[in-house]
């Protein structure tokens, strides 16, 4: 890159406008310049001082101090954030600055200063006369050449209607990029939004040249396409078929933008409309399917996905979305197998890496899983939904700090997703952070009341940690209504209504758990709870026999304090046997004096209990 190119130019403007504190102008010009070169560690470092989220920041950062490691700015930005080890190889910030944005604003390797030419090319005078005058050029052009000749042209109402969350799932289009919604909102910002365009964007399925007539028309569709505001695209291809009437792209193109809009019925007309005049267009079978999915996700399209793949083998997004219905439909080897074909077309695409995930979680197949889930994060780091699906991932593998990590970023851009929390929730439960654990579960709760089902077990044993026996029993009792036939969920229970000296419960408990009990681990716990609910029952014969059982059991397979709280007891419950003395002059204790005996102090829970 040349001092005087355009994209020199564009970065000297987001750096004027940092120091003008015009942020929003800065971060629209760094954005723009991020998508011709994401891999430029120079414009991320400046584009962490345009975003207003401290975790922004922290994300452009690191992904400069990942471009360039040895970059000083990077690596102290960082550490001022908390997100870097201090290193006493960094060296401070200059302290001989006049202003504060400087400091944190200074590369470390400012560019010189230019001379001549290139000088006076970039001064900002020289540069206002030379807009000015390009400016009226272009004004006589556009009212001469453009506007006069064509003053019955219908100019659609620019519009700035919010469109759907974006899908992350690449369509077929004419701009070859996914949908998008506004620039419009209030939360943070997306992760997209710091690199619009994706690693690896889906190649174009339609490229028809547009006739002369249309080609305004056009460009003006394909800048609301790209802010999501689909009203005004539609109502701009609208003029265009008008003007193009036999073009079937341009039917499939306003199908596509009703579908990101949820708007089904027209999805569907539009589609139609595009078969009607090419009949062997395949991406419109692949729409109808798509749209009779969006109004019934029940609905049998398998027919239409077939219809598309006879039309256009090499269409790789069909196979990928065939293997989403496949897997809908609990045929994950089925979407493996087109998984496998869209892959040969479709190299290095997140998509289906990310379909690649599901269907090996739905395999049980956890540790591919993960590492397709990884492939897509690497190939696509913008997407939040890989950050839910990563989440997801390390928790079943077990890795619960990583899955804290990815879900922490999800949620900020899915504040109102209900199981992302309950992910949250479990994984802060298996690092036994149980207060941060019921923190994350309420929030689920508050989101969707119905949300937490399979993740009750979790709250119910995490408040029991907690001490907050009623509302353990309460959450644990709605986890038993989904899964009678769980032993944790019994035990859980078990202890609760122990604690809560509900003795009578506690034994109907134990009772369902001997009969759960699969390993010896789960049939010492049975006996050990049983045991303890029979003694507060008064049925003494019983308690013996379950203390007997338990200690003629292998030491491995429970607690030390297990063992040693059964053999305490015994000693208790089983009353010796009296035995007759010759008469002595030694007084004997009166009739009705009780032998003192030990007292043993039973914990509600022992040591270890295991937990799901």
């Amino acid at each position: 890159m040349t001092d005087d190119s355009p994209d020199d130019t564009m970065f000297q403007d987001a750096v004027d406008a940092l120091r003008r504190g015009d942020k929003p102008r800065a971060k629209e010009l760094l954005t723009l310049l991020l998508k011709a070169d994401q891999n430029n560690a120079t414009y991320w470092i400046w584009l962490s001082a345009s975003v207003e989220n401290t975790k922004e920041r922290i994300y452009c950062l690191q992904t400069a101090h990942k471009l360039a490691p040895e970059n000083g700015t990077a690596k102290r930005g960082l550490i001022l954030l908390g997100a870097l080890t201090p290193d006493e190889s960094i060296q401070p910030f200059p302290m001989n600055r006049p202003r504060a944005w400087e400091e944190k604003l200074l590369l470390a390797n400012e560019k010189p200063k230019e001379k001549g030419f290139k000088a006076l090319a970039k001064n900002p005078v020289t540069r206002l006369v030379g807009v000015l005058l390009i400016g009226a050029a272009l004004f006589s052009v556009v009212i001469f050449g453009f506007v006069l000749p064509r003053q019955t042209t219908i100019i659609p109402n620019d519009t700035n209607t919010p469109g759907p969350s974006p899908t992350f799932t690449t369509t077929p289009t004419v701009f070859g990029a996914t949908a998008a919604p506004t620039k419009s909102f209030t939360g943070p910002t997306p992760l997209w939004m710091l690199l619009p365009q994706t690693y690896t964007p889906t190649a174009v399925y339609v490229n028809t040249p547009r006739a002369a007539q249309s080609i305004d028309q056009y460009r003006s569709a394909k800048m609301a396409y790209e802010n999501g505001d689909w009203d005004a695209y539609i109502a701009s291809m609208k003029v265009v078929v008008s003007l193009e009437p036999d073009a079937a792209d341009v039917h499939y193109l306003i199908g596509e933008a009703y579908r990101f809009k949820g708007d089904s019925t027209n999805a569907l007309k539009s589609y139609n409309d595009a078969l009607k005049i090419d009949p062997e267009f395949g991406a419109s079978y692949l729409g109808l399917a798509r749209a009779r999915l969006l109004d019934d996700p029940n609905a049998n399209v398998e027919g239409l996905f077939d219809e598309a793949i006879a039309r256009d083998p090499n269409f790789g997004e069909i196979y990928i979305e065939r293997a989403r219905y496949f897997l809908l439909h609990n045929d994950a080897k089925a979407a493996i197998v087109d998984l496998k074909q869209a892959d040969e077309l479709m190299p290095d695409s997140p998509m289906v890496y990310t379909a690649y995930a599901d269907a090996y979680l739905a395999l049980k197949d956890n540790k591919n899983a993960l590492k397709a889930a990884e492939k897509a994060y690497s190939l696509d780091s913008t997407d939040p939904l890989i950050y839910k699906m990563l989440g997801t991932l390390y928790i079943e593998n077990g890795q619960y700090e990583r899955a804290i990590e990815a879900l922490n970023v999800y949620v900020i851009y899915a504040a109102e997703n209900d199981r992302a929390f309950a992910l949250l929730g479990q994984a802060y439960f298996e690092l036994k952070d149980y207060k941060t654990a019921v923190e994350n579960f309420d929030k689920a709760e508050s989101i969707n009341r119905n949300g937490l089902r399979k993740f009750y077990i979790y709250k119910g044993l995490a408040n029991l940690e907690l001490n907050h026996i009623d509302q353990a029993v309460e959450d644990l009792e709605k986890a038993f209504a989904e899964d009678e036939t769980s032993f944790d969920i019994n035990l859980g229970l078990v202890r609760a209504y122990f604690i809560q000296e509900k003795f009578g419960s506690a034994f109907l408990k134990t009772e369902a758990l001997k009969s759960l009990a699969e390993t010896d681990e789960q049939i010492a716990l049975a006996l050990y709870w049983h045991a303890l609910s029979q003694e507060k029952r008064g049925e003494a014969k019983g308690a013996i026999k379950d203390w007997q059982a338990l200690l003629a059991m292998d030491k491995d397979v429970m607690t030390p304090e297990m063992r040693t709280a059964a053999e305490q007891h015994l000693k208790v419950v089983i009353t010796p046997t009296n035995t007759p003395k010759a008469r002595t002059a030694t007084p004997t204790p009166k009739s009705g004096t009780a032998t003192p005996t030990p007292t043993v102090k039973v914990s509600a829970t022992p040591s270890r209990t295991p937990l799901p």
